[in-house]
């Protein structure tokens, strides 16, 4: 197991992905609504010196969910960002849709019977790129994001009793376009220069920190595909049941009025 402590610790800011180390695409993974049945497609690709995060995100063939992003691969590699203040994403560009950088400080096997990796807590935040006066792509801008503005949630909902982030074992990263229940959809991209733990918030005028609403998940604001796909299922099997007792009702009704 690789854990990242010592002198990387004491740096001002400890660079995780891109910038000087480069990026590695086979370090990332796509993790597309495809599992439920979803249509949704992301990559990521190195980009010159960038990483290019992008694809298309579908939500008709989930009834208004889906989802799309990119996690990495290792599971066996943990950091150690206990020294840092939060997460700092140098963006080159990218359009203006919401996304969503997630953390996991806990992994487990994959379920023996679906062969599906076993849901965990997940600690997340949503952010849009900081607006300009220019129109067109957002180019050269810095979000921030503090440890309390990650919120835990399990499978799309807000985990209130959730134990505290474990900063010393953080186990994966994940960069997610979805729908926040029907409100974007189609093409996104975002160009990323590198993601970074920061010792401390860059000023305002260099950066835009991120200050996560936890009532907005408890609302319903980060939605979760497989309730969402799950939904429509179970109003047609309610539906089927009242079409079915109906039937049942009329069927008794017409041997009672031949017995009359």
């Amino acid at each position: 197991m690789s854990l990242l402590t010592g002198n990387e610790k004491k740096k001002h800011s400890l660079v995780l992905f891109g910038g000087d180390q480069a990026w590695h695409e086979d370090e990332w993974t796509a993790s597309d609504d495809r599992v439920r049945g979803g249509k949704s497609q992301s990559y990521l690709v190195r980009d010159e010196k960038n990483a290019r995060f992008y694809g298309n995100l579908d939500i008709k063939t989930l009834g208004g969910a889906g989802f799309a992003s990119q996690r990495t691969v290792s599971e066996d590699k943990e950091w150690d960002l206990s020294d840092y203040a939060g997460i700092q994403l140098d963006i080159a560009k990218g359009d203006k849709k919401r996304y969503t950088l997630i953390l996991k400080d806990t992994l487990l096997s994959r379920d023996p019977e679906t062969g599906r990796e076993q849901a965990t807590i997940s600690w997340e935040c949503d952010f849009d790129l900081p607006p300009q006066t220019v129109p067109g792509e957002t180019k050269g801008r810095t979000i921030f994001i503090p440890w309390n503005s990650l919120n835990p949630t399990y499978r799309g909902k807000l985990k209130k009793d959730a134990e505290p982030l474990d900063l010393k074992k953080i186990k994966r990263f994940s960069i997610m376009m979805r729908s926040f229940f029907g409100t974007q959809e189609g093409d996104f991209s975002l160009t990323i220069k590198s993601i970074k733990a920061a010792s401390h918030a860059p000023p305002p005028s260099y950066a835009q920190t991120v200050d996560s609403d936890s009532s907005e998940v408890e609302k319903g604001q980060s939605d979760d595909v497989s309730d969402r796909a799950a939904a429509p299922r179970g109003l047609w099997r309610q539906l089927s049941l009242v079409f079915v007792s109906l039937a049942l009702v009329g069927t008794l009704m017409s041997f009672m009025k031949c017995g009359m």
